[in-house]
């Protein structure tokens, strides 16, 4: 009778067949993660998100961004390569099954767990391209120079993590069900889902559970009142892409150590990164006493410029000169002690409602103080000169809102006339856009307004050489500035035929 003695591999052969396992992982993650760049979908895809980065940051925010808006604003693009990767990812795992070799990978060494895995990371590649656009999308925007405010790595991170996650998600989805059908599906239904890439923030924890959550209002607000729980959310992503990929892993036939704990870990991620976003998508007491003392009684740093104070919040300290050349503009157009009167700048916001409203602001009450907002350049310039040039004449915001007599001729030249384009300036700073007939006229404050009459007085007076004009300001002032003068008096003034029409205020 004999024994058979079966030794057991030693320790050394063990390992060398466990790096060989991890270097054929290596190795067809390369292979899979280059055609999966090189495939038409996420070509189109990336190819698209290059060219809307160019399209839309040359021009965006009128070279005055802030980055706290920013920085959200390069989330959306990166769902289309999302969805791009998710259905190659999800082709390329389903290719043996649908070309009939499926059979033959079971000659090889490799299983089908670790064929999975290296489908997972081969779409690490594409998210570290989608984070190189991020990036230069952020970079561009903050070398402009008017360029304020604070980028948060992690808003910055939500797009690169979106697309791990949809690429996991495609190759969880082939394994699932073994079909190229599914991943188109979902593709459409993620893109019913999600509106195209974002879901609105409604202030609920339940829309934090979507990879982009937009919240975009009219002001801009600083960064310590944002209130976004942008870092916990980023956890969750990770964690989901992470609980995707190992799960996938795990139906694949992956039973190892490693496995397992990479999923509990990443569920423990997307779980512990969930709860808390949902927890602080709600403003804290905190923050919503920072926020009302932000809009009743803001804490904002002063400083004198060419004989005017400006107040603003620290993360606009950078603006001051912008506004104060404004100032100086429309202030050496004026006569009469407005030519060199003190004009206090007070920046304004109303942040009690969040990211998402649109809250009027109050003019102020208070001698020679004018309103400017959190936002600059194009529309904004004339907005804000009109505020100033309205102030210098009526003497307060809430007496300019009321004008309605000839000194809003005044009003209007002082704010345009020094602009490149004065009658394009007029265009922008009527609420429809027009040059005729009567319009509001906007203002970071309350607005003002113009009779069909004042227009026509306005247009004219825009036409001629702004020098001549000037010296008949100057030297009519006190009673261009009078209340009661009409608008055919200050166009009698001033050289210019008059309106067609007499003044009135229901025009």
């Amino acid at each position: 009778m004999s024994a058979v003695v079966v030794e057991e591999a030693p320790s050394s052969e063990r390992t060398r067949a466990h790096d060989g396992g991890a270097r054929a992982v290596l190795a067809l993650a390369r292979f899979e993660a280059r055609r999966l760049l090189l495939s038409i979908p996420v070509v189109i895809a990336f190819a698209a998100y290059v060219a809307w980065i160019v399209w839309r940051t040359r021009d965006s925010w009128d070279g005055n961004p802030a980055l706290q808006d920013v920085d959200r604003s390069t989330q959306g693009m990166p769902m289309l390569v999302g969805l791009a990767v998710l259905l190659y990812a999800n082709i390329a795992v389903v290719r043996s099954e649908r070309h009939g070799t499926e059979h033959h990978f079971s000659v090889q060494v490799m299983p089908p767990w670790r064929r999975t895995a290296a489908h997972a990371l081969s779409v690490v590649p594409a998210a570290l391209l989608t984070a190189l656009c991020v990036a230069g999308q952020f970079t561009w925007e903050a070398l402009k120079p008017g360029a304020i405010g604070h980028g948060s790595p992690a808003e910055l991170a939500v797009g690169p993590l979106t697309v791990l996650g949809f690429g996991a998600l495609g190759v969880l989805l082939g394994r699932l069900l073994r079909s190229a059908l599914g991943a188109p599906l979902l593709v459409v239904v993620l893109l019913f889902a999600f509106v195209l890439g974002t879901a609105p923030g409604d202030g609920s924890g339940l829309s934090w559970l979507a990879p982009v959550v937009s919240e975009v209002g009219s002001d801009t607000l600083p960064s310590e009142l944002l209130g976004r729980p942008a870092a916990w959310h980023a956890l969750y992503l990770a964690g989901a892409a992470l609980c995707a990929a190992f799960l996938a892993v795990a139906v694949a036939g992956g039973r190892s150590l490693a496995v397992r704990a990479g999923l509990v870990l990443g569920l423990a991620l997307a779980v512990t990164g969930g709860v808390l976003q949902a927890g602080g998508a709600a403003p804290s007491p905190e923050l919503t006493a920072a926020r009302e003392r932000a809009s009743v009684r803001p804490d904002l740093t002063c400083a004198d410029r060419g004989g005017s104070r400006y107040c603003a919040f620290p993360e606009w300290g950078p603006r001051v000169g912008a506004w104060a050349g404004v100032v100086d503009r429309v202030q050496s157009l004026a006569g009469g002690p407005a030519h060199d009167r003190k004009l206090v700048v007070r920046q304004r916001i109303d942040a009690r409602y969040g990211l998402e409203s649109d809250p009027a602001i109050p003019a102020l009450t208070d001698a020679h103080q004018v309103t400017v907002g959190t936002a600059w350049g194009g529309n904004r310039v004339p907005e804000f000169s009109s505020a100033v040039a309205a102030v210098l004449v009526a003497g307060t915001e809430q007496a300019a809102s009321e004008l309605c007599d000839g000194r809003m001729v005044t009003v209007m030249w002082l704010s345009l006339s020094w602009q490149d384009d004065p009658m394009n300036a007029l265009r922008r700073v009527r609420l429809d856009d027009s040059v005729t007939g009567s319009a509001i006229v906007l203002s970071p404050a309350d607005p003002l307004s113009m009779t069909e009459g004042q227009t026509d007085v306005v247009r004219r007076l825009l036409e001629k050489p702004p020098a001549g004009i000037g010296e008949r300001v100057k030297a009519h002032w006190a009673e261009l500035s009078k209340p009661g003068v009409t608008t055919a008096r200050a166009a009698e003034l001033l050289g210019v035929a008059g309106p067609e029409k007499a003044d009135s205020c229901e025009d």
